[in-house]
């Protein structure tokens, strides 16, 4: 419990880290372009947050104490990747499948960044947690 504990703390500081940069200086123009007409003015923080608490739970659960265990950081990489692809896939696809204007430019867009950024989110949660005595 300790071990996901700090695993958790670890992989959710560089998360969400990533995705606020993400989400505020770099794609922030082209999501308001894609999809402006969608957005809120403000995002409802606790939603985003409940997200946040689970999907970082998902990353650590199923990609950083996998890599552990096997002290494999191509498997934390490989396996966040494809949490990551297959979390945003889901929830692009479908969106693209049922709703009115839903951008293919978005689902790439989000796919791709879901896969770098979970990826890269599991592979320092354990390249840390490995660090702090993980």
């Amino acid at each position: 419990m300790i071990q996901f504990a700090k695993a958790y703390v670890l992989t959710a500081t560089v998360f969400f880290a990533l995705d606020y940069v993400w989400l505020t200086r770099i794609a922030n123009d082209f999501y308001r372009r894609q999809i402006g007409t969608l957005l809120l003015d403000q995002p409802k923080l606790g939603a985003a947050g409940l997200f946040y608490v689970f999907y970082v739970a998902g990353i650590v659960f199923f990609a950083v104490l996998p890599a552990l265990r096997d002290q494999s950081w191509t498997a934390a990489l490989f396996a966040g990747a494809l949490f990551g692809a297959l979390a945003y896939g889901t929830y692009d696809v479908t969106n693209y499948a049922t709703l009115k204007n839903w951008p293919l430019a978005v689902v790439f867009a989000d796919i791709a960044w879901g896969t770098t950024l979970t990826g890269v989110s599991a592979l320092a949660g354990y390249a840390l947690s490995r660090a702090f005595g993980g």
